[in-house]
Parts: structure tokens; C-alpha cells; sequence
């Protein structure tokens, strides 16, 4: 969700790149109702594992709880956003995370790109 909120916010103001610690087989479908509610498609997204090389071409890191599992390079700058997990959630237990996550999309690129 936090990447395509920057993607749909800040356009090709940044490069997104998204990658999880332990990706899922597919981006969980009450994930994708909740943000095509807001006209954001995600149904044809796949979740990608996190790689070095994602990390080491990253000036910002958002991390969302991988604790150990996530590389940590120096001269990167890394936010760990704890946020409750939508795994094995409804669309309706989802749009407050949702919701929360756009907002620190939000604050992160009018810091970035100021």
C-alpha cells in the first residue's frame, strides 16, 4: 500500500521500489479492494522479495516490523513504521491502516520533496 500511495502522490517526483522480507504469493485481495476504493489498482501487482540491491539503490527504507530480516546498509536512511498487519483482514479492518499509511506517505514526500 505505502508504495503505490507514493507512486499515485508523487508521480515520477521518485522512484518506488516495494519488496517484502517474506512475501506473500499474492497481495492479499481485501488489500486491493480497499485501495481501488480510492481509484489505486493493485490487481495486477506482485509481491517481490526484498533484495540488497533494492536497498542499496534506496536512499529511504521504509520498513513495516521485519525486524533482522530487513538489510541495513550505512548511508541509507531507514523508517520503521509499526503499523498493524492486514494479513488475514477484511477490506473494512483495513481501510484504518490504509488510511494511516496514506497519511505518512503523505508527510514522508512533503519532506522529500520540498
Amino acid at each position: 500500500m505505502a508504495a503505490a500511495f507514493l507512486r499515485h502522490y508523487a508521480g515520477d517526483r521518485v522512484v518506488v521500489r516495494s519488496a517484502g522480507s517474506m512475501p506473500a504469493s499474492e497481495v492479499n485481495p481485501a488489500v486491493v479492494e480497499a485501495m481501488s476504493e480510492l481509484g489505486i489498482e493493485l490487481s495486477d501487482a506482485v509481491p517481490k522479495e526484498l533484495s540488497d540491491g533494492a536497498v542499496l539503490a534506496s536512499d529511504v527504507v521504509i520498513t513495516m516490523g521485519c525486524g533482522d530480516a530487513c538489510p541495513i546498509y550505512p548511508g541509507r536512511r531507514y523508517l520503521d513504521w509499526e503499523l498493524e498487519d492486514p494479513a488475514g483482514k477484511t477490506t473494512e479492518e483495513i481501510r484504518p491502516i490504509r488510511d494511516e499509511i496514506s497519511r505518512r506517505v503523505a508527510a514522508l514526500i512533503e519532506e522529500l520533496v520540498e
